[in-house]
């Protein structure tokens, strides 16, 4: 947890050994995709698989836009600008790390745990046709997980007791990707990666600016 406890920039060396430990973990972990990946399979169990649909849908980015912007405007209807930025910007976050995951896995073009092709990356092309944005074929990394991850090493930036809530709705999250057959352990670890290191780099390039910019707006709206 002191990965997130400083609130200046991380150097190059600290962002660097962070990434590459985290790259290690996942070669380390990947053998147990396959097994993993069965165990958590809920598309034959019907409670469990409506469960995992929700926490699914719990995590597309549209969910998040909707309910970054309107809280954020409530708490600056509430007069709390400082409080409406810091939604803001945990919301910004959240949404950059799932187009940066969206990003990667159509040049990757890894399959799907249920992709009628034998498993593996194949890139933008497959036997001269272009597979690029295909559902089959856009496994790594996991667009949900990066996006809940984003929100929550975000949220644990700026106050604790909200990254603890957005930590647990993250895990239900990754969960469910995997659950449904939609995403490997892999792509759901690597994605954590990409959503920490995104919300780690993106705090001190945005949150005083976000902050700046809401405080205007208050004092616009209000005349204050």
């Amino acid at each position: 947890m002191a990965f997130f406890e400083k609130p200046e920039a991380p150097s190059h060396r600290r962002l660097f050994i962070w990434l590459l430990a985290a790259a290690v973990l996942i070669a380390l972990l990947w053998p147990l995709d396959g097994i993993v990946d069965t165990t958590l399979d809920v598309t034959r169990n019907p409670v469990l698989h409506t469960v995992a649909v929700w926490c699914s849908k719990a995590g597309e980015g549209e969910v998040v836009a909707v309910a970054g912007i309107g809280l954020a405007a409530l708490y600056l209807v509430l007069h709390r600008p400082q409080t409406a930025a810091k939604v803001f910007f945990v919301g910004m976050v959240s949404l950059l790390a799932g187009l940066a995951a969206d990003i990667f896995r159509v040049i990757f073009g890894r399959t799907r745990p249920l992709a009628h092709s034998p498993q593996g990356f194949y890139g933008l092309w497959q036997n001269g046709h272009l597979i690029a944005g295909k559902y089959e074929f856009s496994s790594f990394p996991s667009g949900h997980s990066a996006t809940v991850v984003g929100l929550a090493a975000a949220a644990l930036l700026v106050h604790r007791g909200w990254g603890t809530v957005a930590a647990i709705y993250a895990l239900a999250v990754m969960w469910s990707r995997i659950a449904l057959q939609c995403h490997h352990l892999s792509d759901v670890l690597a994605s954590a990666v990409l959503g920490v290191t995104m919300a780690v780099l993106l705090k001190p390039v945005l949150l005083t600016s976000v902050e700046f910019q809401f405080g205007n707006l208050h004092r616009a709206i209000w005349k204050k």
